[in-house]
C-alpha cells in the first residue's frame, strides 16, 4: 500500500530531561500521521461517524534510533502493511526533513471498533477501498 508522508515540527514542551523528544511523544506523532493519511484519502472523522466506527491503537512497537530536538521538522512516513478483518497493521518511519538517517521506526496494530459498543467489528468496505486505491 502506498506510503503517505507528512511533516511535523517538534515543540519545546515535547522535550524530556535529556533535551530531546520524550519517547512517549512519538506515539502522538504516529497517531497524527495516521489521521492525516486517512483525511488525505477522504476518510474524515465525519465519514467515520457515519460508518459508526473508528480505529483505535491496540498495540504499539517503537524502535528509537536517534534523538530529535525542539525546532526539528520531522518527516513521518506511514503505510499499511496489512488490512484484514477488524485489524490493520501500519508501519512508520520518522526522520528529520531532507535527511536519510532514521530516528524512529514503528509498527502499530489498529483495530476498527463500533463507537457505541467499543467492540471490534470488520473494517467497512469503503474504508478498505480508500486505503487500497493507488494515488499518484
Amino acid at each position: 500500500m502506498q506510503p503517505f508522508k507528512t511533516l511535523l515540527r517538534v515543540r519545546h514542551y515535547e522535550m524530556d530531561a535529556l533535551g530531546h523528544v520524550n519517547n512517549a511523544v512519538y506515539q502522538n506523532y504516529l497517531e497524527q500521521a495516521a489521521i492525516e493519511h486517512s483525511e488525505y484519502l477522504g476518510l474524515t472523522l465525519d465519514v467515520y461517524r457515519e460508518l459508526g466506527g473508528v480505529f483505535v491503537m491496540r498495540r504499539v512497537e517503537i524502535d528509537y534510533l536517534r534523538p530529535a530536538i525542539a525546532g526539528d521538522t520531522l518527516e513521518v512516513t506511514t503505510w499499511l502493511k496489512e488490512m484484514r478483518g477488524t485489524r490493520t497493521y501500519r508501519r512508520y518511519e520518522i526522520r528529520k526533513q531532507s535527511q536519510e538517517d532514521l530516528l524512529v521506526t514503528a509498527e502499530v496494530l489498529w483495530v476498527w471498533v463500533d463507537v457505541k459498543t467499543m467492540r471490534p467489528r470488520p473494517i467497512p468496505n469503503l474504508v478498505q477501498e480508500k486505503f487500497l486505491q493507488i494515488r499518484i
